[in-house]
């Protein structure tokens, strides 16, 4: 029995090492530039700008109250056929915008908590110390913020590199993808096969849990002093 499942097992790595190198990218990519519009989302949505806070907020609200399948499906079937040329997606390229924008949703809101929770008196010390709106957001405010991000952070990203799963509807050739191909060479080892898919996104999900742990002690709880 275990010849048989070790023969399985190394039959199907370096299918399994594809698949896991293309969800690495996919998530990698979603992270790292759902991040970045996220941030930024998220410190417009403090600063409380009467328009543009509005139409974020409907953005925010849009992404994480519908379910993310339903999303990437619009993002691949539905805007390529509006017609618009740039909108005219491959799959891989759907994959990559639909779970950047879905990250940005989660990463925006935490931001604004994260700066809302900063005590006003900082930057009403910093106010009185002559800094305009954006020093005392980028000297003041903002550093603190971050401190308090690394464990919701942490839980985000985790979520986003299990929701790469969901990509193999649209051909993308991750991790699951791979998996399920795999099962119709060994249909009786399903169980095994899946234990198996499970086993490494559990080994790329642990160290990115453990290394937020590890940032949260080096950068500490936020240290703050309210001066109200």
């Amino acid at each position: 029995m275990l010849e048989h499942y070790w023969s399985v097992t190394t039959s199907l790595l370096p299918f399994l090492w594809k698949g896991f190198l293309e969800t690495f990218y996919v998530s990698l990519v979603a992270i790292v530039v759902g991040s970045l519009i996220g941030a930024l989302i998220g410190v417009v949505r403090s600063q409380r700008i009467p328009l543009l806070t509005g139409l974020f907020g409907l953005y925010i609200h849009v992404l994480r109250g519908t379910p993310f399948l339903v999303q990437l499906y619009v993002f691949y079937f539905v805007l390529p056929n509006t017609g618009i040329s740039w909108l005219s997606w491959d799959s891989r390229t759907a994959a990559f915008v639909a779970l950047s924008v879905y990250t940005s949703s989660y990463v925006a809101e935490i931001i604004k908590a994260a700066i809302e929770a900063v005590p006003r008196g900082q930057s009403e010390a910093a106010t009185a110390l002559g800094m305009n709106r954006i020093q005392r957001l980028w000297y003041v405010v903002f550093p603190q913020a971050l401190k308090l991000t690394v464990p919701p952070m942490s839980s985000v990203y985790v979520m986003i590199i299990k929701s790469t799963a969901i990509l193999s509807v649209v051909g993308i050739s991750e991790l699951t993808r791979q998996g399920e191909v795999s099962i119709l060479r060994y249909p009786r080892d399903i169980l095994f096969i899946y234990g198996l898919i499970a086993f490494i996104y559990f080994l790329y999900c642990y160290p990115v849990l453990r290394f937020a742990r590890w940032a949260e002690r080096r950068v500490g709880m936020a240290r703050t002093v309210d001066l109200d």
